[in-house]
């Protein structure tokens, strides 16, 4: 265990204004808090925060930062208050060891919530002040150092999991490739120890084979830096660590002896200028590899890293992965964030985590905290933003903005800002308009088009990367959906009401909550409109005892059924008026059958499906007989006169005539009927004869069987008909 003055020395060495008293003070105050309580390996407690204290030396940390690294552990384990270190040390460590610990209490727990919980703690405190994160990153290094001590492998495998989804991930945002890289060691050794044991050796073997050529390539790569006049380069080879390895063979679907970085050549230079010098010397040596090459220099990293990575074909004709970066450079793609914590430039303000560039994501994660709606969602949508591969792209005015691979113009829409995303309409990459699913490349310029009426398609989702996108979509489509069910609730329960002689209201209601456990009038409508509480429920908790379903009760339901065929009718009653399903959004609280198909004109019917709402149906569906038994379930219900307005599928089958420009004649006619077709199938084939599928967005029944009739006229075409499946 590291002793009082051997911390303080070290601390001392880097920073000799450091506060010694304060230092000496922090180590006694732990050590008498955490007195005689042991580790799982049956070391004192007290060693673990001392080291987590000595880890952070290495970093050249500020006290604070040592301090609270002392004490991290006293308020949770100890009869400790933060009162008594607000006393002892001050406000600014009170707050620093509050926001450790807050994260402390809910390790251990369930795995999906409390690991989301713990992380949205996490990002609070951090978003105050990034040293909670330093202090956590290396209390997570020697947990994870003294690993093999617990005795639970469930509990092994757990820690092991959230160590590489979240501290790895969050070490490498904030550029801290050291620690990320041995967390990942670690927790690969106890999640895949196998697999690792089996690299590992093949590194050891790989090393001892090609030292002799290693040490060729530095001195090949020596000699022609100093003929070049850059004479205090130095040079480094750097080995891949084994999860790196892992994960790559894993990614590429590649085999170990396929990868050609697994040894790396670092040169660090004084200048930038020097950097692309000794890039020309690398280029001008040996043939470039193509599409290696990355320039982090001019476009940094989102966490602040920057270098220069090439590969050539090095010395006997070897692959050789090269980094050029300058010193300062190279600290900062060791140290990362901690680097610019240092003892040197002293605490980093709130306004600094808000304001850099680098530090954006961390902006753009709280903001994913505030829309999401519950902490497995965060989590989920966090965890994209963290841990992916990037592509850089260009505003119209030239800034970068850095997306996961895969991402799309909409995520780029909504990292701009989410008003541009919940408004977009269309996308221009490098000039040209593209839909937006398209997905973005390195160094596109993405140019977003919006209109004023547009709003958030639930589709989007389906091809949309990133967090921020992600919870944008679901926040608008929950909230479009509670107000449309909130709506079709009103006119049920109106209908139904009515139907028992009462006019509705929602003061009707508001007696009755308790009923139904709900809080508010709008939480029990919005369950009624999406089929989780039937009307009927609510009218007989609102009105008492009800008349049953019969031909002398007017039902809508039993006027539906009287006009079906056979086998569906039942006896005939007076209807009242159905009705109307005019302004909801197809999608939301209302859904058009995919069996049917119904359009305007059509004589529909609704069907109560639980949790989404209202199925609209033709009524000569087959697929209605599903439902005769259970007429509680039936909604009488009609098109409004201006629904027309509206775009709806009309799904035809034809057959036609196997001979050429037979299907142009049936688009052509389509076209020229003003129908736009959304989906063409073939479903048969013979010599004679195709058998298709049209799916075409027509504005009402008429307009479709215009369609049917034109397509008739010809003689290409055999037959054609509507479609139900």
């Amino acid at each position: 265990m590291i002793r009082q003055y051997e911390l303080v020395e070290k601390v001392k060495s880097y920073d000799p204004d450091a506060d010694e008293d304060m230092l000496n003070r922090a180590y006694v105050f732990a050590m008498k808090a955490h007195g005689a309580q042991k580790r799982a390996s049956g070391d004192p407690y007290f060693s673990h925060p001392v080291e987590v204290a000595y880890k952070l030396t290495q970093y050249k940390l500020d006290t604070a930062s040592i301090v609270t690294a002392l004490l991290h552990d006293t308020v949770e384990d100890t009869e400790v208050t933060l009162e008594d270190i607000e006393s002892s040390f001050g406000k600014e460590i009170r707050i620093l060891v509050d926001g450790v610990t807050k994260l402390s209490r809910l390790e251990g727990k369930s795995e999906n919530l409390n690991q989301a919980e713990n992380f949205r703690k996490l990002l609070i405190a951090m978003s105050e002040d990034l040293r909670v994160l330093l202090v956590k990153l290396a209390d997570r290094m020697h947990n994870m150092e003294t690993l093999h001590f617990i005795k639970n492998p469930e509990k092994r495998q757990r820690i092991a999991r959230e160590t590489v989804d979240i501290y790895a991930a969050l070490a490498e945002r904030i550029g801290m490739r050291t620690i990320k890289d041995d967390l990942q060691d670690l927790a690969f050794r106890e999640l895949h120890p196998e697999a690792r044991e089996s690299i590992v050796k093949r590194l050891d073997f790989l090393r001892q084979e090609g030292k002799a050529e290693l040490d060729k390539t530095l001195t090949d790569i020596h000699a022609k830096l100093m003929e070049a006049g850059l004479t205090d380069a130095e040079i480094h080879g750097r080995e891949k660590k084994p999860f790196s390895i892992w994960k790559k063979m894993e990614t590429k679907n590649t085999d170990f002896e396929q990868l050609s970085d697994i040894i790396a050549f670092r040169i660090v230079v004084n200048t930038i200028p020097e950097c692309y010098q000794a890039l020309g010397v690398i280029h001008a040596q040996w043939h470039i590899i193509p599409g290696r090459f990355k320039d982090y220099i001019s476009t940094p990293k989102p966490n602040g890293y920057q270098s220069i990575h090439t590969a050539v074909l090095g010395p006997g004709q070897q692959r050789v992965e090269i980094q050029i970066r300058t010193k300062e450079m190279d600290e900062f793609a060791e140290y990362g964030l901690a680097a610019h914590w240092s003892y040197k430039q002293g605490r980093m303000s709130k306004s600094a985590v808000h304001d850099g560039k680098q530090l954006r994501w961390i902006r753009e994660l709280l903001d994913i905290l505030e829309k999401s709606s519950n902490p497995e969602e965060f989590l989920e949508n966090t965890k994209l933003e963290m841990y992916h591969d990037q592509v850089f792209c260009f505003t119209p005015k030239g800034d970068i903005l850095a997306f996961p691979r895969g991402a799309t113009p909409v995520d780029f829409a909504y990292a701009v800002h989410s008003g541009v995303g919940d408004t977009c309409v269309g996308a221009k990459i490098n000039g040209r308009i593209v839909p937006l699913r398209t997905k973005l490349k390195n160094g596109d310029q993405v140019d977003i088009i919006t209109s004023k009426t547009q709003t958030p398609s639930p589709g989007w989702e389906r091809f949309v990367v990133t967090g921020k996108a992600k919870t944008e979509i679901r926040k608008y489509v929950r909230t479009q959906q509670r107000n449309e069910y909130i709506i079709l609730a009103r006119a049920v329960l109106a209908k139904t009401f009515k139907q028992e002689g009462h006019d509705f209201s929602e003061k009707m209601i508001e007696p009755h909550l308790s009923a139904f456990n709900k809080k508010s009038v709008e939480d029990l409508l919005a369950e009624v409109g999406e089929g989780l509480i039937s009307r009927q429920q609510v009218v007989e908790v609102v009105i008492g005892e009800r008349k049953p379903l019969t031909q002398t009760n007017s039902s809508s339901v039993t006027s539906v059924l009287s006009n079906l065929p056979n086998p569906f009718r039942k006896k005939k009653a007076s209807g009242t008026t159905p009705m109307p399903i005019k302004g909801l959004i197809p999608g939301m609280a209302i859904h058009f059958a995919g069996c049917c198909h119904p359009i305007p004109g059509d004589r529909i019917v609704g069907i109560v499906t639980t949790g989404k709402g209202i199925t609209i149906h033709t009524l000569d569906c087959e697929t209605l007989e599903n439902y005769s038994d259970a007429p509680e379930r039936w909604i009488d219900v009609a098109w409004e006169r201006d629904q027309a307005d509206g775009r709806h599928i009309g799904r035809l089958r034809a057959h036609i005539s196997h001979e050429p420009a037979a299907l142009a004649t049936v688009t052509n006619i389509i076209a020229k009927e003003m129908g736009n077709i959304s989906n063409l199938k073939i479903i048969n084939r013979s010599i004679d004869f195709f058998e298709i599928l049209l799916d075409i967005e027509v504005r009402d029944l008429r307009h479709l069987n215009n369609i049917i009739a034109n397509l008739r006229s010809k003689e290409v075409v055999q037959s054609v008909e509507r479609y139900q499946t």
